[in-house]
């Protein structure tokens, strides 16, 4: 290999290290959203596999500290379910092992809870309607986020409606059992 030939080589690794940077200085991303981004930018597989390598070694690319990191703010933003995570997560290219081990800090309990956490912050929004609406909507929402029908049907249990002001929408919270 020539000198310029090793130059080129080494510019296309620069411009290729630079283009991962700036991405990751955005935010975190997996190893695939980086490839497919510098395959868009046209830059060659090897030199690809050479930058993400190397920055997986030094921990700039860290898929399972990615998942964890989704899985917290999701959970706190979103209020969405162990298998919506998980579909997301194989979406941004997070290997199952890893994504199904960030997950696993979340419990059915915990699960159960996000679930009521979003029903509670809708039935806010539900004044006025009838018992038959509010848990259709509701039931509805918690299916769109990707709970289980048993999630959701337990949810629902737990949000007792108070007959007398059925008319009124006020809706009172009850623990279950």
């Amino acid at each position: 290999m020539t000198d310029f030939q090793a130059q080129e080589v080494q510019d296309a690794l620069s411009q290729a290290r630079n283009i991962a940077l700036r991405q990751l200085a955005h935010s975190p991303k997996t190893r695939q959203q980086l490839e497919q981004h510098l395959l868009k930018k046209d830059v060659s597989p090897e030199h690809i596999a050479e930058v993400l390598d190397r920055f997986t070694e030094v921990g700039l690319v860290d898929d399972l500290a990615y998942a964890h990191l989704f899985v917290r703010s999701k959970c706190a933003a979103k209020k969405i379910s162990r298998s919506s995570l998980m579909r997301e997560l194989r979406a941004k290219g997070v290997a199952d092992e890893l994504a199904l081990t960030a997950l696993s800090v979340i419990s059915d309990e915990d699960e159960y809870q996000l679930a009521r956490d979003a029903a509670e912050k809708k039935l806010r929004s539900m004044r006025g309607l009838s018992h038959e609406v509010v848990s259709r909507r509701l039931f509805g929402m918690l299916a769109r986020k990707g709970y289980s029908s048993a999630v959701a049907v337990k949810v629902l249990k737990s949000l007792e409606v108070d007959a007398d002001n059925v008319t009124r929408g006020d809706y009172l919270l009850s623990e279950i059992d």
